[in-house]
């Protein structure tokens, strides 16, 4: 038996539970399963499973780093202009989100318009986009 998320064909190694298959793996993280999707968390008391911070007060933060300047980004107004110079065009469809895209690729990077919403997830998303010149590092 083997099992299979829907919209995400990952196949697992056969287990008896999900629960059993979270302690084998517990070494190297925690895969969490939800809405169809798997993903690893690293540290699994650094940040819940929502992404919400609030309650953990004595995890350390994460924070997206500008490669060449060494630069912590603190505002979307300074990742906004890192963006633009490495080509990156804003998008201004939905209000509720920043959406920038690159014209040679078919990348969308979307981010929650409140700063304090912005969330690993979406600071790795940057950094895979745009390989070498952003990295996430705890703070």
């Amino acid at each position: 038996m083997c099992v299979y998320i829907p919209y995400n064909p990952i196949h697992l190694p056969c287990i008896t539970s999900l629960r059993a298959f979270v302690k084998k793996i517990r070494m190297s993280g925690v895969w969490v399963f939800k809405n169809g999707v798997v993903r690893l968390v690293e540290n699994p008391g650094a940040e819940p499973l929502d992404g919400n911070r609030q309650g953990s007060s004595s995890a350390r933060r994460k924070v997206l780093i500008h490669v060449p300047s060494n630069e912590v980004i603190t505002c979307y107004e300074d990742l906004e202009s890192k963006l633009l110079s490495l080509g990156w065009e804003r998008y201004y469809d939905d209000p509720d989100l920043l959406q920038f895209h690159k014209r040679s690729t078919v990348h969308l990077i979307s981010l929650p318009r409140d700063f304090n919403k912005f969330k690993s997830i979406h600071m790795y998303d940057i950094v895979v986009k745009n390989r070498n010149m952003f990295e996430v590092r705890d703070m």
